[in-house]
């Protein structure tokens, strides 16, 4: 699904954006964000690592905020609908079924859920549950900032270096 997701995306964008375009917004993306960005702009677009690890983290950083500051809010709101609380109710389950870890570690162990790059974690899920749990911002946000920087390094070995296409500049 991943792999069909990004071909689409590419396919939807690669005649009207640069490379760089479509390795930022892969990056904002939830499920792709910088892991999926790192990972097409190595091996497939062939994107230099110095141009696509600040690209990535960026992209991956600009949603983070307002998941944090907003989202409680907004699945409040729509919780008062009939139509969108089914929806509200399931994303709300799934991330906190992983949140045992963040919740018993919370620093770390939000810096590691979004750090480590496994299916499901990632700066998306994971500010998704500190928000859910009433980690403060100021907590919080650091946490995520320190994940994205270590899955960054663990994207940028598989992607770079075990994929090939070491390209220091472009």
């Amino acid at each position: 699904m991943t792999e069909t997701l990004v071909q689409g995306i590419i396919d939807l964008l690669g005649g009207s954006v640069g490379k760089e375009a479509i390795v930022f917004i892969i990056s904002m993306i939830p499920i792709l964000e910088l892991r999926g960005a790192l990972l097409v702009a190595g091996p497939l677009l062939g994107v230099p690592v110095a141009t696509a690890i600040p690209l990535s983290i960026i992209g991956n950083i600009i949603p983070v905020p307002f998941i944090l500051l907003l989202i409680t809010p907004v699945f409040n709101w729509m919780k008062g609908t009939k139509r969108l609380k089914p929806l509200v109710d399931k994303l709300e389950a799934k991330a906190m079924s992983k949140s045992d870890k963040i919740e018993k570690y919370e620093f770390w162990g939000l810096v590691l859920f979004v750090g480590i790059p496994l299916p499901g974690t990632g700066a998306w899920t994971g500010s998704l549950i500190a928000a859910l749990l009433g980690v403060k911002f100021k907590k919080a946000f650091p946490a995520v900032i320190l994940g994205i920087c270590m899955a960054t390094v663990i994207m940028w070995f598989i992607s770079y270096v075990l994929l090939g296409n070491v390209q220091l500049l472009g």
